[in-house]
């Protein structure tokens, strides 16, 4: 390996000490790039020295041979040409090179120091771009620190140490520039270690790398301070980094970039002054009118991306609603739809569907007989052959990741666009041990996020807890958002609650098969209160909406 030994005027160029003369007799000029094999000095020729002692020395910093040895300080200043870095910029940051056979930079030496003592250095090879290090580089600053006076306007912040020498000359050296260690992947314990001195600073300047990793780290750093102090710069995509920046001689656009830094939005969060457009052209979410007159009215339609639970009492006909809702979707909609029944075989769930569509109660066998087998025929394929209906097989309990992932893959595996969960208690239920409104929180948690994040509609069946009194849910008593079993999640987390009331221990048969829907929450349209009735015909299994309110008649037809 050659070393400079001093430089000398170029007789090529005219240059005053462009020259590097290496102590192997071969020297190159760095003004117009000549290279002399056997260097012969003209007579009279001033040589100006290097002193490699003086190298990294400066005030108020000490060289630390136990830290370091002496033999490790080889090279000199000069410009770091390969990165078009100026030799100011490289004594200002205490940066040496040494050179080839070639006259060529074959390495540069980065120094790192704490609490003023130079305690290791970092050496990069140029032609492999492979860096090794020397000394205790984990209990060093960053790089560039001990040049900075803590508490200034601003400081920037870099993934690489050319970088933070490439963004003090494109930003004129009027501010301070400093590199974390090792790349994107240490930026927070390497910002974390040194928080206290980079937050007296009144403005922290990220400008990490352009790539997917650099910008995350950018964003994970900035979220290291109070608001409002760390900004991110974000540069041209056409460029990699600040250096790339430098050599390519953008030193306005650097500066730009500078200038236009932004903080940092926590996730999340969102600056309004930037969404107008979004604002102005929303389109609404995808909706589908219920199936009776005065729920829809109210409700204005069951729309994707939203959570419906429907709550009644034991044997108030939930899953009747629910089976009205589903063939209502089937027959309204191009959509798929995916329904989990923890409580029910699939069959019955055919069964249900086709029941609605046939008006009969296709379950039982007196009725079904009275089918040929190609009028059976005709009905499933009439109803179910389009492709559109997935059903959860398996009768039984399962565990809460098991119907999670079912319902995930209904929703993206099977582009199901609306789900139905019945019921919520049952899913409940295979949960071992625990507080049950605690349960009930963390799987209403997880059913909004996964609405929010597929942009599927889901219907929710959930019980409701039994109230004091003679009065109970099965006797027609009002239900009101308390009553809601186990958890306040329920009604917090929901966009709509519908509750069901019936007195099925009436003596009058029309009151005990009259169903009242009465909604808890609408959180689009606000509108709560009794939205209209629902008769069982407990000869089709159908429930017909009524104008039937309080009196009950006793000639409607079974």
């Amino acid at each position: 390996m050659a070393f400079v030994k001093f430089h000398v005027a170029c007789t090529a160029c005219g240059s005053s000490d462009a020259v590097s003369i290496n102590d192997n007799g071969s020297a190159k000029c760095f003004s117009c790039g000549t290279f002399f094999p056997n260097y012969e000095e003209p007579d009279n020729v001033v040589q100006k020295p290097v002193h490699l002692n003086e190298v990294y020395s400066r005030e108020n910093i000490t060289m630390s041979s136990p830290v370091i040895s002496q033999d490790s300080y080889t090279g000199v200043f000069g410009d770091l040409r390969d990165r078009c870095i100026s030799e100011d910029t490289a004594r200002h940051y205490n940066v040496r090179v040494t050179y080839n056979s070639e006259g060529e930079i074959d390495k540069h030496y980065y120094p790192y120091y704490a609490n003023n003592e130079l305690v290791a250095h970092k050496i990069r090879k140029v032609k492999t771009k492979g860096f090794t290090s020397q000394g205790k580089i984990q209990e060093a600053e960053l790089f560039g620190q001990t040049l900075c006076n803590p508490g200034a306007k601003y400081i920037t912040i870099t993934e690489g140490e050319c970088d933070a020498m490439a963004a003090y000359e494109l930003t004129g050296s009027r501010w301070p520039v400093v590199s974390i260690k090792n790349g994107a992947q240490s930026a927070a314990a390497d910002v974390k270690k040194n928080l206290e001195f980079l937050s007296s600073f009144e403005n922290v300047i990220i400008c990490f790398d352009s790539d997917k990793a650099g910008r995350d780290a950018a964003k994970t750093v900035a979220g290291l301070f109070p608001p409002n102090k760390a900004k991110i710069m974000t540069l041209p995509a056409e460029y990699k980094d600040a250096n790339d920046m430098l050599r390519k001689a953008q030193h306005k656009k650097f500066v730009d970039c500078f200038w236009q830094a932004k903080t940092i939005t926590p996730a999340g969060i969102i600056r309004v002054s930037e969404k107008f457009s979004a604002w102005k052209d929303r389109t609404e979410k995808e909706s589908i009118p219920y199936p009776w007159t005065v729920l829809n009215e109210k409700l204005q339609g069951i729309r994707k991306g939203e959570l419906v639970t429907v709550c009644g009492g034991t044997g108030l006909g939930k899953t009747s609603v629910t089976r009205e809702l589903e063939h209502w979707i089937l027959n309204n909609s191009e959509d798929n739809i995916g329904i989990i029944a923890l409580e029910e075989d699939w069959r019955r769930t055919v069964d249900g569907i086709l029941a609605i569509d046939c008006n009969q109660k296709i379950h039982l066998e007196e009725v079904r007989s009275k089918y040929t087998e190609e009028e059976l025929d005709n009905l499933y394929q009439r109803v179910l052959s389009n492709d559109k209906l997935f059903i959860h097989s398996h009768f039984g309990i399962n565990t809460v990741e098991e119907i999670f992932a079912k319902i995930r893959y209904l929703i993206v595996g099977c582009e199901c666009k609306w789900i139905v969960l019945d019921h919520l208690h049952m899913l409940v239920s295979a949960l071992e041990g625990g507080d049950e409104r605690r349960l009930i929180d963390n799987i209403m948690t997880q059913l909004r996020s996964l609405v929010e994040e597929t942009g599927a509609g889901l219907i929710l069946v959930s019980h409701l807890r039994k109230i004091e009194g003679n009065t109970g849910h099965e006797n027609g008593a009002e239900v009101n958002i308390s009553h809601l079993r186990g958890s306040g999640a329920i009604a917090q987390l929901s966009d709509c609650v519908i509750a069901l009331e019936r007195n099925q221990q009436a003596e009058d048969k029309t009151e005990a098969n009259t169903t009242r829907i009465r909604i808890l929450k609408s959180r689009h349209t606000g509108e709560v209160g009794l939205a209209g009735n629902l008769l069982y015909d407990s000869i089709t299994g159908r429930l017909v909406e009524t104008e039937f309110t309080n009196a009950f008649v006793d000639d409607i037809p079974f």
